[in-house]
């Protein structure tokens, strides 16, 4: 059975597009699933709409993304684990792509990233960041695959840090076997894009190279991540 796992916070906006996506997406594969949205203290309609979308709710408390992954693969029982954030959509090519990897002997991966209703100067971004993302071999934060003996193996997410987990958990698992990122491609919110505009992404991700890893060790540094743009 395949586990996804969705964290949440404040996602009323967009978590129901993404469960539509992935019951689509199972369904077409013909897998059994099960869907867990990890709900990190949601004050909106976060927890009805999963629930209404025939998904199963933990409750998490710590608003921190790399714990509330964790306490969602806890409370699910399948294998492989799919984590896709709350404001991703999934597609069968992607999910087949994915699933025919770890058939092939993969311990996880990743998937290309497309942003939805961005500027321009965003998508010419991504062309660039994607291939970059690949020839790393780094997944994206929204959307990362694993064997659940792997994932374990690893200790899960690194609860040490507020950003940047996907990245520590890809070398991980890239430790332990083949880890792969499928061209085929997820579609996920542009919502950063919208909130903060060209010159503060790219202030942000200055700031991210000069600091390096102590800049994603506290909420306070990553802040862009944590505040309630939605």
């Amino acid at each position: 059975m395949i586990s996804f796992v969705v964290p949440a916070y404040n996602e009323e906006r967009y978590l129901g597009a993404t469960l539509a996506s992935i019951h689509a997406a199972a369904l077409a594969v013909a897998e059994p699933y099960e869907i867990v949205v990890a709900d990190d203290a949601s004050t909106d309609a976060t927890v009805a709409i999963a629930e209404a979308n025939n998904a199963r709710v933990v409750r998490v408390e710590k608003r921190q993304i790399a714990a509330t992954r964790n306490a969602g693969a806890r409370a699910s029982s399948g294998d492989p684990l799919f984590f896709v954030d709350a404001d991703t959509r999934v597609n069968e090519a992607v999910l087949r792509a994915a699933l025919r990897a770890l058939d092939d002997g993969a311990v996880g991966g990743g998937a290309a990233v497309e942003f939805d209703d961005v500027p321009a100067w965003a998508h010419l971004a991504m062309r660039v960041a994607v291939p970059a993302f690949r020839a790393l071999n780094f997944a994206a934060g929204c959307f990362v695959f694993c064997r659940r003996e792997a994932f374990e193996a690893v200790g899960g997410f690194d609860e040490t840090l507020f950003a940047a987990e996907e990245i520590i958990i890809s070398r991980a698992l890239a430790r332990r076997g083949r880890f792969v990122v499928v061209r085929e491609k997820v579609v996920t919110s542009g919502r950063k894009v919208h909130a903060h505009g060209f010159w503060k992404m790219h202030a942000v991700m200055l700031v991210m190279a000069v600091r390096g890893w102590r800049g994603v060790k506290s909420r306070r540094h990553a802040a862009f991540w944590y505040e309630d743009k939605r």
